[in-house]
């Protein structure tokens, strides 16, 4: 080991349904916002306050297209993964960034009626109603210039 680490371990809410993103050679990338949410009670007033963050998730090849099928706004989800920051120019030449969360595992919260109905595939120990976690292929974005 070389004496890091960047791992990222979130509970939240989708934002928003899977958007889909297909490349030549059959690989795909799915991403969504997800929220999380702190809750405290401000001491001067004893008012509770919720507080979101959001975070940009990405998902790739066989973990998207599980995602889409099985993930849709509101669903909660625990996801693990790591922080990768880019930037990239507009065609207008300005310089845009952005900071997602790799995903490299994820287990479903949110039980469905149709996902526990349908035969997915998965073996019975690992059959997606029951929460099971999903290990992404290895992700790497190095000179990945797409500005999405």
């Amino acid at each position: 080991m070389n004496g890091t680490l960047n791992k990222v371990i979130l509970i939240g809410h989708l934002g928003d349904d899977v958007k889909m993103h297909y490349f030549e050679g059959g690989n795909c990338i799915g991403r969504f916002p997800l929220a999380t949410n702190e809750v405290y009670i401000n001491k001067t007033t004893g008012e509770k306050i919720t507080s979101t963050e959001w975070h940009n998730l990405v998902v790739r090849n066989k973990a998207a297209e599980i995602c889409e099928k099985y993930l849709s706004k509101g669903d909660k989800i625990y996801v693990e993964g790591r922080i990768k920051s880019r930037q990239w120019q507009t065609d207008e030449g300005v310089t845009k960034y952005t900071t997602e969360i790799q995903v490299t595992e994820f287990t479903f919260l949110t039980v469905k009626k149709e996902v526990e109905n349908k035969s997915s595939g998965f073996s019975q120990s690992g059959d997606m109603s029951r929460g099971s976690s999903y290990d992404a292929p290895p992700t790497n974005l190095e000179g990945d210039d797409l500005p999405f």
